[in-house]
């Protein structure tokens, strides 16, 4: 069985599926393995060190395309609005293609897959249960998101992190509030923590206040009902609007204490709430910085432009879009381990075995056999096509 990787064609999107090390460990698992030439260049990986792992290196992407049985990819379908497109017409029936595919937001983009007979499965539908924690992508990729926001924060503020003890006085630490303590806003505690800024945070879930203090961060307890705040995969829920209004007014004391927020609150397949305000941004010290981890579901704070970086009220608010990409060889690595585990658990006697009575490959698994086979994506298409047409 042959698995070949296709140099990603997303905009600026420099990671890579597969790196030299899982290369190995594929072939050492009887699989052969193909890149596209210069795949992880921009990730720091040469075609040299892939073939001195054992991987060939296809002379088109077309050839690439045609000889895999299974594609791996950073960005997949809706993933890749733009191009992603253009390798349709490479695709032939009953070939894997496993990456990111933005299924909930982007679920037309699985149509033509599920019309090319292609087996689609989603790297961000991973369940989060003990078995697949070593193929949990999207964790692996905000850890990477999580560090670069206090690098970015730390770059724009107008002070330094640290207390300083200098023949000048004492220089106090800058003060850091995180909202939402996933993956991403324990890494950017901790991160904040390391360059000696004293660090608050707050999430809907009450829960996670030990996961918080034990990274260094003081948890921001809200005077609010919270109720059944967290789904069965360990995500936040989103809550109704009301609950949003009550929260922001008890924030904002913590906001404007804070000279750096980093928010990371999104829900999959939805828009960001809105947790920090306009007038809660005016209520923060001059020179101050939000680093909005959500820009790409439109952000938690009402100013964000996701992808660029505005001033308002002499406080600097940034949109990051695709952090883990800034980090590509890191960011490579952990989701080639994610893939590769991903893909051997698939893995029986040499070929790819889709088995829907194991939780991993049934909710990871969109398209198969010519149809969009995941009931949560079937549900959206289907509230799609029975929406009212405005236009």
């Amino acid at each position: 069985m042959i698995v070949g990787v296709p140099k990603e064609t997303y905009p600026d999107e420099r990671r890579v599926a597969l790196v030299p090390a899982a290369v190995s460990t594929l072939i050492k698992n009887g699989l052969d393995v193909s890149l596209e030439t210069q795949a992880g260049a921009s990730a720091g990986f040469p075609d040299q060190a892939y073939m001195e792992s054992g991987a060939s290196i296809a002379p088109s992407r077309a050839e690439l395309f045609d000889a895999a049985d299974v594609l791996v990819q950073v960005r997949a379908g809706g993933a890749n609005p733009h191009r992603g497109h253009a390798d349709l017409d490479f695709l032939r029936a009953d070939q894997v293609v496993i990456g990111f595919f933005e299924p909930l937001a982007e679920p037309e983009a699985l149509v033509p897959l599920a019309e090319r007979r292609i087996s689609a499965l989603a790297m961000e539908l991973m369940p989060r249960i003990t078995r697949a924690q070593s193929m949990d992508a999207l964790s692996s990729m905000a850890t990477v998101a999580g560090y670069k926001a206090v690098l970015m924060a730390a770059d724009a503020l107008n002070r330094m992190f640290p207390m300083l003890m200098t023949a000048a006085g004492t220089i106090a630490p800058a003060r850091v509030f995180v909202v939402g303590a996933g993956v991403a806003g324990l890494q950017a505690i901790a991160t904040a923590r390391r360059l000696g800024a004293v660090v608050s945070a707050y999430d809907i879930r009450p829960a996670v206040k030990e996961q918080v203090e034990s990274v260094g961060a003081r948890f921001v307890e809200l005077a609010i009902e919270t109720g059944d705040a967290e789904d069965t995969s360990g995500y936040a829920k989103t809550m109704d609007e009301s609950f949003y209004r009550r929260q922001g007014e008890l924030m904002a004391h913590a906001v404007a204490e804070a000279n750096v927020v980093i928010t990371t609150a999104a829900v999959p397949g939805k828009k960001a709430p809105i947790l920090i305000t306009d007038e809660m941004v005016a209520g923060m010290q001059p020179g101050s910085v939000v680093v909005d981890l959500a820009a790409e579901r439109g952000g938690n704070c009402q100013l964000t432009r996701p992808g660029k970086t505005v001033t308002a009220h002499d406080v600097t608010v940034i949109g990051p879009l695709n952090l883990a990409s800034s980090a590509p060889y890191h960011a490579s690595q952990m989701y080639a381990r994610n893939v590769t585990t991903f893909l051997l658990h698939l893995i029986d006697d040499g070929s790819i075995n889709l088995d829907t009575n194991d939780q991993i490959t049934r909710e990871t698994l969109l398209t198969h056999g010519g149809r969009i086979v995941h009931p949560q994506i079937q549900a959206l298409l289907d509230a799609s096509a029975s929406a009212p047409n405005h236009s």
